[in-house]
């Protein structure tokens, strides 16, 4: 992997490394656009990097994705990322995350980071030993606690915004919908998809999540393998990336998709067939941003009621750039693409940049 050529590619600002012999950190952090402010940011942590190549490969599409969400939402700041390749043996957790801290710290405030996938906010309280530059801490320390339920809020939302363009539907009631994915973002947006009257079906590697969903929400469920192929309204990809793809997209049944994971189009061509079927697409880093946006309050002080305002106006972004994709004959992630660089490019305009 040539990466100052990927860098180049995609306009990267720089790409940390960092190794803690102590606590056998090995942490990745990459800055992709701070024109709006610093690099905002979760920190993914896993144990299921085959290679540091994969780990960087996550980080710079993360990174990037994170700039275009946190510019799509007008916060305050731009995109970053960062991945712990956690140790295969025995470690001390909260010694590494205390000197992931430290390796924050050393950025000098050019990145902000939070929790994320295989983190918590008890692990980012260990994060502040380290580094004041850490949102997302728990409600008892002054946080904003678990930002899932927000993302979920900010997801139906979205799905309300494209059942009222594409599905002419003025509410949910009875709207059917199949959610990939019931941990923390989507088991909260199944639940608000109940008590919006919606029919839904879920799956989940987890057995133990899909047991959870039943029990607690009733709703049904079917194995992964069967889910993309059910004929729904809505298709929700609620966990990893990639859930579009040569697999999935042949099956899908849908009238739309619209989920809470990061880089749900494994390929641009994926999107191009998703249009040629007539199938609406909310862009991911369009619908998911409720997480980021409720982490980015606690920077200037955390209000809840502000927050879940903001996530609020993710209906308004959706809608938006639905009607200006049918008006401009083209694709909605092309749309929130082009307005983010739209954004972007004014406002380095106007600092001479």
């Amino acid at each position: 992997m040539d990466l100052f050529e990927r860098m180049a590619d995609k306009a990267y600002e720089s790409v940390h490394f960092f190794h803690d012999a102590g606590t056998g950190l090995r942490a990745v952090v990459a800055l992709h656009d701070t024109t709006f402010g610093a690099g905002l940011g979760g920190t993914r942590a896993l144990s299921t990097y085959a290679a540091e190549a994969q780990a960087v490969d996550d980080v710079l599409r993360l990174a990037r994705g994170m700039t275009y969400k946190a510019a799509l939402a007008g916060l305050p700041h731009g995109g970053g990322k960062a991945v712990i390749m956690l140790p295969k043996g025995p470690f001390d957790r909260a010694a590494l995350f205390t000197a992931f801290g430290r390796a924050v710290e050393s950025l000098g405030g050019r990145y902000v980071t939070t929790e994320d996938s295989g983190t918590s906010p008890e692990d980012m309280e260990h994060v502040r030993k380290g580094t004041r530059h850490v949102v997302g801490l728990p409600r008892s320390r002054g946080g904003s606690g678990d930002p899932s339920p927000f993302t979920a809020f900010g997801v139906l939302r979205g799905i309300q915004a494209v059942a009222k363009f594409h599905l002419g539907r003025g509410d949910l009631q009875g709207t059917r919908v199949a959610i990939m994915g019931v941990g923390h973002v989507g088991y909260h947006l199944a639940r608000l998809l109940v008590e919006q009257g919606a029919q839904l079906w879920v799956a989940d590697v987890n057995e133990n999540a899909v047991r959870r969903a039943q029990d607690e929400l009733g709703v049904r469920a079917v194995s992964p393998r069967e889910l993309p192929a059910l004929d729904v309204d809505v298709y929700a990809p609620c966990a990893l990336g990639g859930a579009i793809d040569d697999e999935t997209l042949p099956l899908l049944r849908c009238k739309a998709v619209a989920g809470a994971a990061n880089n749900q189009l494994r390929e641009e061509r994926h999107g191009v067939e998703l249009a040629r079927r007539g199938i609406a697409y909310a862009p991911d880093y369009a619908i998911n941003a409720g997480g980021l946006i409720n982490v980015a309050q606690e920077v200037a002080g955390y209000d809840e009621a502000r927050s879940r305002d903001k996530c609020a106006k993710i209906y308004d972004t959706i809608y938006a750039i639905l009607e200006r994709a049918r008006a401009e004959g083209t694709r909605p992630e092309l749309v929130a693409d082009r307005i983010v660089e739209e954004r972007l490019a004014a406002a380095k305009k106007a600092r001479g940049a």
